[in-house]
């Protein structure tokens, strides 16, 4: 009688110790990169919701939702810039006229723009 793993294409390798071990592999489709706010939410996972970090472990699916986290983030990340430079009325002009005013400026909406993320993105399920 196959057992499920079998029936559904999988294979075991005789150990030394004569133990059936499943002969398992990671699928390296998604190459997708965890990046920073993938990391931070790995940490937040693990600090704060071990057994949801487990279970994902276990699933084989940790990497792909961190890499969705990223995405996320990235994107909300551009668009709250964006959002930000055009009500606070930060061109290219102050850019070319004022650098350090613009450098200041624009440090100041990352700042702000990667709190909300860390706070709606990073740090929630």
């Amino acid at each position: 009688m196959k057992s499920l793993f079998e029936e559904l294409g999988g294979t075991y390798t005789l150990g030394k110790d004569g133990m059936y071990y499943p002969n398992l592999t990671i699928d390296d489709n998604d190459q997708r990169p965890t990046g920073k706010w993938g990391r931070m939410h790995k940490a937040y996972l693990e600090e704060v919701h071990p057994g949801l970090y487990e279970r994902l472990i276990l699933n084989g699916t940790l990497y792909w939702h961190l890499a969705d986290v990223n995405e996320r983030a990235e994107a909300i990340m551009e668009l709250l810039i964006e959002q930000m430079k055009k009500r606070e009325g930060i061109t290219e002009r102050l850019k070319v006229e004022q650098p350090m005013v613009w450098v200041g400026k624009m440090n100041n909406i990352r700042s702000r723009a990667e709190e909300i993320v860390i706070k709606e993105i990073v740090s929630t399920l």
